[in-house]
């Protein structure tokens, strides 16, 4: 709740963490477990409880938020590492940049959980998550290390990455569902 109630704070105490993994088992898995856990019991909310379909219908969704969140996640991370080596010339660290992308994911995280059980708050949704911004601004002069003159770019394009790769890969798993169904 810090990171998006103070991300400045929050992010000097996560660049004082040892267990750079840590991030995983104590924040990313279970955000993503709750995200899936929220669609699943808003679909049966929205789709009713009687009979199998609804269940299968709720199932699906899950794993498609659960796959695209989980997905998203490290590819997101994967492309950050990527660019601080490509635009800010600095050495390959593959645990700060799941670090820094665990942890920036909060908004997305949150919005998921909450548009899972209430899916009337899509639009709302689509219009919050652009306080991601915010949160990987404080993070890349924090934890990243960026530098004043690239910050502003390297803000833009890693936003871009963690609100569009969940989603795309969300995109994708839903169309294969639908056309292997």
């Amino acid at each position: 709740m810090l990171l998006i109630s103070s991300p400045a704070k929050a992010w000097e105490e996560i660049r004082l963490e040892e267990d750079r993994r840590k991030v995983f088992v104590t924040f990313v898995y279970p955000m993503i477990g709750l995200g899936g856990l929220s669609v699943f019991i808003g679909s049966l909310l929205t789709y009713g409880w009687g009979g199998p379909q609804s269940f299968q219908i709720a199932m699906t969704m899950c794993c498609a938020v659960a796959v695209a969140l989980f997905g998203g996640y490290f590819l997101a991370a994967y492309a950050i590492n990527e660019m601080r080596v490509k635009m800010l010339g600095m050495q390959s660290d593959i645990p700060l940049a799941q670090q820094f992308a665990g942890y920036a994911m909060v908004v997305v995280f949150v919005l998921q959980i909450i548009i899972g059980l209430l899916p009337d708050f899509r639009i709302i949704g689509w219009l919050l998550q652009f306080y991601t911004v915010y949160v990987v601004w404080e993070g890349a002069d924090t934890l990243m290390q960026v530098d004043e003159n690239k910050r502003l770019r390297f803000t833009m394009l890693t936003s871009i990455l963690l609100i569009v790769c969940p989603a795309v890969i969300q995109f994708v798993f839903d169309k294969l569902t639908t056309i292997l169904n």
